[in-house]
């Protein structure tokens, strides 16, 4: 993923997103969580392969997206720069996933 805006609202279905960066390469995501942090919105997505899988032989690897409002008031996504911010939203999301297990 890129480190600036998508410029193309998300298909979803089954919870997959596609996601086109700023140079119109299209990514293929399975949506997994909403997490809100210090008064910001972050989307959770699992990178998947161009068929739309997730990768074989490992956990997967997750994508966090901060969620934004463009000019039309349409949701958009941007990378997150800060690590630390990235780290806290992935342990909340992580402390809902166990929650989620436990119940």
């Amino acid at each position: 993923m890129t480190d600036e805006i998508n410029n193309v609202i998300p298909e979803e279905e089954d919870n997959i997103v596609e996601l086109t960066d700023e140079d119109g390469v299209v990514n293929k995501f399975e949506y997994l969580a909403t997490i809100s942090h210090e008064d910001a919105e972050y989307v959770v997505l699992m990178v998947l392969d161009e068929e739309g899988n997730e990768p074989e032989g490992d956990d997967g690897e997750v994508v966090i997206l901060e969620i934004q409002q463009d000019e039309n008031g349409e949701d958009i996504y941007v990378s997150v720069e800060d690590d630390d911010v990235s780290q806290a939203v992935f342990d909340k999301f992580m402390e809902a996933m166990d929650a989620e297990d436990e119940e």
